[in-house]
């Protein structure tokens, strides 16, 4: 996959990079990505095609089905097909400081609206499936120490061959300053302590 840059998801990025809310801070990211080969992309899929067919040829039909039966499970286990409302309800679940804090800043202008066209310019939303990354907290790689919360969502659009990503993290500010990281290690000590006999 090869990172493209749009200008259309500039300001959304800068606006949403570091946004300040009192006691917590959103991170969030908006990525294209082309899924098209390129002349060395081609080759390297084709040899491990074929590397991947060898293998599989040499194992027994059962165990191929048991293998991909697996993969496919645990893909569905971590993503899930969203519609455009289900990515609206999210949006607006956590996003509603940010959406006032872009209203302010953008002269009235909605952040949903801008978020959409956006997207809409790069991987024309009528034409493209959305997915949600939900893994379990202590297996997502995206999600920071302090986070409040956070969603993963895949925008993809098969016949552009684009895939957007937008990530995004509410980090509480107690955790950024330390506050949370201080507080566990005097509950070590107590605990320390505790089981001491003096």
């Amino acid at each position: 996959m090869k990172f493209l840059e749009y200008s259309p998801f500039d300001k959304i990025n800068e606006f949403l990079s570091d946004l300040s809310l009192g006691e917590s801070i959103i991170h969030a990211t908006l990525e294209a990505y082309s899924c098209k080969h390129s002349g060395t992309d081609r080759k390297l899929s084709l040899s491990f095609e074929h590397q991947i067919l060898d293998c599989l040829g040499k194992s027994s039909p059962p165990d191929f089905f048991l293998a991909s039966r697996a993969s496919a499970v645990q893909a569905h286990h971590f993503f899930r097909e969203e519609l455009w409302e289900d990515f609206r309800q999210i949006f607006d679940t956590y996003m509603f400081e940010a959406v006032k804090e872009w209203s302010e800043a953008n002269e009235g202008s909605s952040l949903l609206e801008n978020l959409y066209k956006a997207l809409d310019e790069v991987v024309k939303l009528g034409e493209c499936e959305i997915y949600s990354y939900n893994p379990d907290s202590d297996g997502d790689p995206f999600l920071e120490r302090g986070a409040i919360w956070s969603f993963n969502l895949f925008f993809y659009n098969r016949k552009l061959k684009r895939v957007v990503s937008f990530r995004c993290c509410c980090l509480s500010n107690l955790a950024a300053d330390g506050f949370l990281a201080n507080e566990m290690y005097d509950d070590e000590e107590e605990d320390i302590f505790n089981n001491m006999e003096m």
